[in-house]
């Protein structure tokens, strides 16, 4: 098969059935390249077509603490005030800049995820 442009619903169609007769294919062979190609393709087909959009930023922090085991004290010693943290996971409060700062710094939540509205 020759690889081909992905432009329609199609073509996607007929990538990923041809990817998964490849799947498991030896690198650096004929087969193998053309996986590694296709793979590209169904990527980038994907990323227009089906795009994931980021995450609630409140969510996210809530996730993170979760994933640290922290808990409401232990983010209010990253945004100052247990009051501050309480209105902040409610949604009652916006993040400001030096808390997206402070949040990205000690949580590792990346900051496009933050500075999102909600």
């Amino acid at each position: 098969m020759t690889v081909k442009p992905i432009k329609t619903k199609k073509d996607y169609a007929q990538a990923m059935e041809r990817l998964e007769m490849l799947f498991d294919a030896k690198k650096n062979t004929t087969e193998g390249d053309e996986l590694e190609v296709l793979s590209i393709l169904i990527e980038k087909y994907e990323d227009e077509h089906f795009p994931i959009g980021l995450p609630d930023p409140i969510e996210a922090i809530k996730f993170r603490m979760e994933q640290l085991g922290y808990n409401q004290a232990d983010l209010a010693k990253v945004v100052g005030l247990k009051s501050r943290a309480s209105e902040i996971l409610n949604k009652k409060r916006k993040l400001s800049l030096e808390m997206i700062r402070q949040l990205h710094d000690k949580l590792h939540i990346p900051t496009e995820v933050l500075i999102q509205p909600y």
